[in-house]
């Protein structure tokens, strides 16, 4: 008889897993507490009708570049799921008009940064090729289990090749920060700001322990990949991956929230929904925060050490998101850029730096940094022809916005509708000090400030969407704690899943579909 497994939420994780298990003839039930399947997978006509928005997550190139894609891309697109791609995955427009703009062409891209810093192309050809050559080894620790005898024997491996020192010193560059690794190899400040603003995506700084690494990988993931988009909007994703799992017999409620894991004797023995409903299960998938797991639905545990540490865990920055409906295409002041699938704003690596430095101290940044998409650049059918939709992510917001480092907007420690609007009126004002024609295009805006998200998608702490700190003590083999490394909870079939746990936050599927392979799929 097939085993039962419950997963609890319908995140990307949470799909990947419940689609996996599925298909493997397992009996799946997924449990959303909300009235739609997604979690962060959201597409609305949040502005005025006609005009199709992502209210949260958005591009797609960690899942287009994992494994998940490859075992379930086929399927998914019998059910409508269709990335939509474009040659221009990102760029940078400066306050001055200055623009520099990357491609999937790793030769275009050095050539680029040698007309704005002559060695700049040489920087940038030693940065994604040594990701490449390290790709088997770095990918597998970051997409990979952290413990186990396979990470010990990649680790044996590696050393073999490099020897023990030379291991060691891959390791030691590798914790470098975004900063050191920017400063110390590119000469012009606009292959800096092309690349700085990627570590916020991250969760991290451009000071933080590892940000250069990672800088250097999403660099070499957007020249290998682009960074893709889902025809119709990340929605219908979630419903692509809804039906593949109703059409292999799983079953996926809405509205059904679950209040705790039920536990016999070391073991999970189900879940029960807060109306006091009861689902029995050989095995449960939790996506959810860790604190609403050791805090919430493993209360009755007796795991006082692990509850403790699960609320030791630290938040990440929050995220405000700003959606745009526009009666043309945008007039931008630097040339190239009308079809950049994510646009930053910045100066530079410094001002990358200040923005996300107030609103960690909790501070409305005063220029914050701004990621602009263009959804309608690689996907059409999201407005009427010849209009337009911007996708604006500040992902340096404060959780709770105690101050402004600019002075001008009163706060109280909430997201008020009057600060979130403030908020709102700043960046648009420096969204329009980029485009000539803002005036004449502006149709209608959404904001969507940290404490409108959490209300949205109850894993998105306090409009946190990284699942926590992503600091290198939160990290790897410690997140969200040391013990709970990969997923372990202490109870024998239950597996905490989604970006609380590694290989942390993002569209990758990462942890969900080590789950469902450790479960046999």
């Amino acid at each position: 008889m097939a085993r039962h497994h419950v997963v609890v939420g319908s995140g990307i994780n949470a799909l990947v897993a419940a689609a996996l298990l599925a298909r493997k003839g397992e009996r799946v039930t997924v449990l959303e507490r909300e009235e739609r399947v997604g979690g962060c997978l959201r597409t609305e006509e949040a502005t005025i009708p006609g005009f199709r928005h992502d209210v949260m997550a958005a591009t797609w190139v960690l899942f287009a570049t994992g494994p998940a894609m490859g075992a379930l891309g086929p399927d998914l697109a019998r059910h409508g799921f269709i990335l939509r791609n474009g040659p221009h995955p990102t760029g940078v427009l400066r306050p001055d008009g200055t623009a520099l703009v990357l491609t999937t062409d790793r030769e275009a891209n050095a050539r680029a940064l040698d007309a704005r810093a002559p060695g700049d192309g040489a920087a940038w050809r030693a940065a994604v090729g040594g990701v490449e050559r390290d790709a088997p080894f770095l990918f597998a620790l970051l997409g990979g289990p952290v413990w186990g005898m396979r990470t010990f024997g990649l680790l044996l491996n590696e050393a073999r090749k490099r020897g023990p020192r030379g291991l060691l010193q891959w390791f030691g560059e590798a914790l470098a920060p975004a900063r050191g690794w920017l400063e110390g190899a590119f000469e012009g400040e606009d292959a800096r700001a092309l690349l700085a603003p990627w570590v916020l995506h991250c969760g991290l700084t451009p000071e933080s322990t590892y940000s250069g690494k990672m800088a250097q990988v999403v660099a070499f993931a957007l020249e290998a990949a682009g960074a893709p988009v889902v025809e119709g909007g990340s929605g219908a994703a979630a419903e692509a991956f809804r039906r593949l799992i109703e059409e292999k017999g799983g079953t996926v409620r809405t509205g059904a929230e679950v209040d705790r894991v039920l536990v016999e004797r070391g073991r999970v023995a189900g879940v029960e929904l807060t109306g006091g409903e009861r689902v029995a299960a050989d095995s449960v998938l939790a996506s959810v925060s860790a604190g609403a797991l050791w805090g919430r639905r493993l209360r009755d545990a007796d795991a006082p050490g692990d509850k403790a540490a699960a609320a030791r865990v630290r938040r990440g920055r929050g995220d405000f998101q700003l959606n745009f409906a526009l009666d043309g295409q945008p007039d931008w002041i630097g040339e190239g850029v009308a079809d950049v699938a994510l646009l930053h704003l910045t100066d530079g690596l410094d001002a990358v730096s200040r923005s996300c430095n107030e609103a960690t101290r909790g501070l409305l940044p005063a220029v914050p940094t701004i990621c602009v998409g263009q959804p309608h650049a690689l996907d059409p059918s999201r407005c009427p022809p010849g209009k337009a939709v911007l996708w604006l992510q500040i992902p340096d917001a404060p959780r709770r916005p105690e101050g402004d480092a600019a002075g001008e907007i009163a706060c109280d420690g909430t997201w008020s509708e009057a600060v979130r609007e403030a908020f709102a009126d700043r960046l648009e004002g420096i969204l329009r000090g980029h485009v000539r024609n803002w005036d004449a295009i502006r149709l209608a805006r959404r904001a969507y400030s940290p404490a409108d998200l959490a209300h949205l998608n109850v894993n998105l702490v306090e409009g946190d969407p990284y699942g926590g700190d992503c600091a290198l003590d939160q990290f790897f083999a410690f997140r969200p704690f040391a013990r709970a490394a990969d997923g372990r909870t202490g109870v024998r079939g239950l597996r905490l899943i989604g970006a609380a746990t590694h290989p942390g936050p993002g569209l990758s599927g990462g942890s969900g579909f080590m789950a469902a392979k450790g479960l046999g799929a």
